[in-house]
């Protein structure tokens, strides 16, 4: 192992060409006349543009180049001016002083208030190297000083994670095991997409893409034969034919729940499968005939709540059990109230068709998420950097961070426990933006200002930066050494630092590691290795856990090369196939060991907002509530085309799909001529949390009475110390801060009613990419 004292960088050989990776795809290296600019990999069959103009002149201009104090906090002290983050300027601060006063502040936080007063904020997908994945680096500090407040879950899925163990098994292992598409284009004949299926969001996997191969996967499907039928309020543009279907938002369950009816009453259902591998069937028979309640769910009570025809549903529901059906349901499906709902609504569909565990049929839960999912390469456990035991059991459901912040002491409850939020007074923050993450936040911003401490690791002065009392500078991948991997993406590779930090930038590790030494816990998390050392240790360790027919080369000899093909997996894949052919033998990690399409652990946590089997429950917020009279329009937020989430919004290639200079707000031709609105006009974007601007897209890919904003816009209010209009198109200061029920706590952004109108008052400027103001500190 290498000394991490040691300061000579050992001489390698480079690659004959020189890769990094993005999570949104590999790339090479290229210089000219010591300027580096990257290209797209020439083996990626449909490559992305994001992230090839990371290393240009416009995109570095707002890197953080020193650590930065905010002047407020460092001249009055901690916990006295928090009201003035983010319109306050900074003092820049050398490393060796800024180490020491952070040092002293988190001993004073942990001496007076213990560790569960810290909260170990790292929510994002942060950077693709799996050394230099912020979270990790940040979960090992926190541990290694004694602990921290953690969160629990996603705000992609954090509702699928907490209800699908329940039904049939954990999420990430669903994901990890969907059948892959070479199994779909042989066997699939009709691919129904409820939520959509959209090619943009396919641009990213965890960790970093190789291939960008879902493109060529849905035309080989579509070559053979396969109908895909695309149920959402916006048109796919996946760059295959799909019949669109346009539903209101939030109401899939409804429409799910009338296929079962008509299934039901067809008897076109599989009673063997219900009763060999599923448990729970009866109390669904009895909810989809109206036993409980009086109500069918039958195609016309789908009508009225869908808008989607009864006819149709009848059609559509006898054609799923003639013909080799997946269903699959898309992430933001349960990004709303009672989105657990739609999970179970998918799974209970499948398991009446009998066709899960079948080549090409069952239940997805991923596809045309990310790039990965239904990957034919082989699903391998990468490198990893083990993040040390956490000595507080305190933790939070990841959305949950304001309620947190605004109600310390008060109970929640989460998958049948109740919980206490912990009472925060230091915030310490690496690898994402909550300013982009999470809902309302004008009611965010309130609840940030209150710790009192916020210190944060930025490679850019996001907002969430800029609203933080310290921002210690960040290296970009291209400054560090590491290891690039990604399941079921095929490879691992060697990320070799092509460029020197900027300014006084340090990679994640050292910033941690000089803190930690000011500490007294120096060993206790860097164990004397630096990053070469740290590299060696996690490539041998996974090189020891592969599958013995996978042969890695040591250390040296992989660093050299710089890329192994990890390979197909041996068999084609077939999610829970397994399972279908011998449930006894490989059960579901259920407690019946079965599908469970009503659940008595669930039912008897006695959720009013989450019953025990898939049920219809009318959000507060949707096309058809009372709501409607002030805010008529569904807003629907989802991810970005040309960034990852609000990674890199101030790149030139974000920046060209801005309209005004805002977010593009996509309006059918029916609403905007309601509003004498036209493309590129300037809108107002309102309810009762907040208000943003916005660039009209007049489109007839979006159904009347519905909106479409992509997240990411980089959070720019036009006043920080009061809930203000809000100028650059960030939808999330109008999504709702609840959870999608009392059993997951998930993220419920897509239950959003607005009203939209022409923006006719003095346009304020666009600031999200002002640098802040840098004082002397005199």
């Amino acid at each position: 192992m290498t000394d991490r004292r040691s300061t000579q960088r050992s001489p390698v050989e480079r690659p004959p060409e020189r890769l990094t990776a993005g999570h949104w795809g590999i790339s090479e290296v290229m210089e000219n006349g010591g300027r580096f600019s990257l290209r797209n990999w020439s083996k990626d069959p449909n490559p992305t543009q994001i992230g090839l103009d990371q290393m240009s002149e416009a995109t570095e201009a707002m890197r953080v180049r020193r650590p930065s104090f905010r002047k407020g906090w460092l001249n009055r002290g901690a916990g006295n001016s928090g009201d003035q983050r983010g319109s306050e300027p900074f003092v820049e601060v050398p490393w060796d002083e800024a180490n020491e006063i952070i040092a002293i502040e988190l001993s004073r936080v942990i001496e007076t208030h213990g560790n569960d007063a810290v909260y170990g904020g790292s929510y994002g997908w942060g950077s693709a190297g799996r050394f230099h994945h912020a979270q990790s680096q940040i979960h090992r500090f926190l541990s290694s000083i004694g602990g921290y407040v953690r969160s629990k879950d996603s705000y992609s899925y954090g509702a699928g994670s907490v209800i699908l163990p329940h039904i049939v098994a954990p999420m990430d292992t669903l994901l990890d095991q969907h059948s892959d598409w070479s199994v779909l284009a042989e066997n699939t004949d009709l691919f129904v997409a409820f939520g959509g299926l959209q090619i943009k969001n396919t641009q990213m996997t965890a960790g970093g893409v190789s291939r960008h191969n879902v493109l060529d996967a849905f035309k080989r499907m579509q070559s053979r034969g396969t109908r895909f039928i695309n149920i959402s309020p916006l048109r796919s543009g996946n760059g295959v034919e799909m019949e669109w279907l346009p539903i209101r938002p939030n109401t899939d369950v409804a429409m799910i729940l009338a296929l079962c009816y008509v299934i039901l009453q067809t008897e076109a259902h599989d009673q063997d499968f219900l009763n060999t591998h599923c448990v729970g069937f009866e109390s669904v028979r009895e909810y989809l005939l109206g036993i409980f309640d009086g109500q069918p769910k039958d195609p016309a009570w789908a009508c009225r709540i869908t808008g989607v025809a009864a006819e149709y549903i009848d059609v559509l529901a006898r054609e799923l059990s003639t013909k080799r059906t997946m269903v699959n349901a898309s992430w933001s499906l349960q990004r709303q109230r009672h989105g657990e709902q739609t999970y179970w609504a998918i799974v209970t569909l499948a398991a009446m068709l009998g066709q899960i565990g079948l080549p090409g049929g069952g239940f997805g839960v991923g596809y045309g998420t990310m790039n990965s999912v239904g990957s034919t390469n082989r699903r391998i456990s990468g490198p990893r950097l083990p993040q040390g035991r956490n000595a507080v059991s305190a933790y939070i459901p990841v959305a949950r961070i304001a309620d947190m912040l605004l109600n310390p002491t008060k109970s929640f409850t989460y998958d049948g426990k109740v919980g206490t939020y912990p009472d925060i007074r230091l915030i310490y923050w690496a690898g994402g933006n909550p300013f982009h993450h999470h809902q309302d936040l004008n009611r965010f911003l309130k609840a940030w200002k209150l710790p009192e401490t916020i210190i944060v690791h930025e490679q850019y002065w996001t907002a969430t930066a800029k609203a933080s009392d310290i921002v210690l500078p960040a290296c970009i991948a291209a400054e560090r050494d590491d290891l690039g991997f990604a399941s079921r993406e095929g490879y691992v590779m060697a990320m070799h630092r092509f460029k020197e930090p900027l300014a006084d930038a340090k990679s994640d590790y050292d910033i941690f590691l000089g803190i930690a030494e000011k500490m007294g816990f120096g060993n206790a998390f860097g164990e004397g290795l630096d990053e070469r050392g740290w590299l060696i240790r996690m490539y041998e360790d996974f090189r020891a856990r592969v599958p013995s027919d996978v042969s890695l080369p040591p250390f040296d000899e992989f660093w050299r090369t710089g890329w192994i093909d990890l390979g197909r997996s041996p068999e084609p894949q077939v999610l829970l196939s397994n399972f279908r052919s011998d449930p006894a033998s490989f059960p579901l990690p259920t407690p019946s060991g079965k599908v469970e399409l009503s659940s008595d652990v669930v039912s008897n946590f006695n959720y009013a907002d989450c019953p025990g089997r898939a049920t219809w429950l009318e959000p507060e917020e949707w096309l058809g509530s009372t709501s409607t009279r002030l805010h008529p329009i569904h807003l629907v937020t989802h991810q970005p085309k040309r960034r990852l989430h609000s990674q890199l919004d101030h790149s030139c290639h974000s920046k060209e799909g801005k309209v005004a200079g805002r977010e593009p707000i996509l309006l059918n031709d029916h609403d905007a001529q309601q509003r004498n609105l036209r493309t590129g006009d300037l809108v107002r974007v309102y309810n009762a949390r907040g208000e943003c601007l916005a660039g009209v897209q007049v489109t007839e890919d979006v159904m009347p009475g519905v909106a479409i904003m992509a997240t990411g816009a980089w959070f720019d209010p036009t006043d920080w110390t009061r809930p203000s209009l809000e100028s650059h198109g960030n939808p999330n200061v109008l999504t709702m801060d609840q959870g999608t029920s009392a059993l997951s706590q998930g993220c419920s952004a897509l239950s959003c009613l607005v009203q939209v109108e022409r923006y006719l008052d003095e346009v304020p400027p666009v600031r999200a990419f002002e640098l802040p103001m840098i004082d002397s500190g005199d």
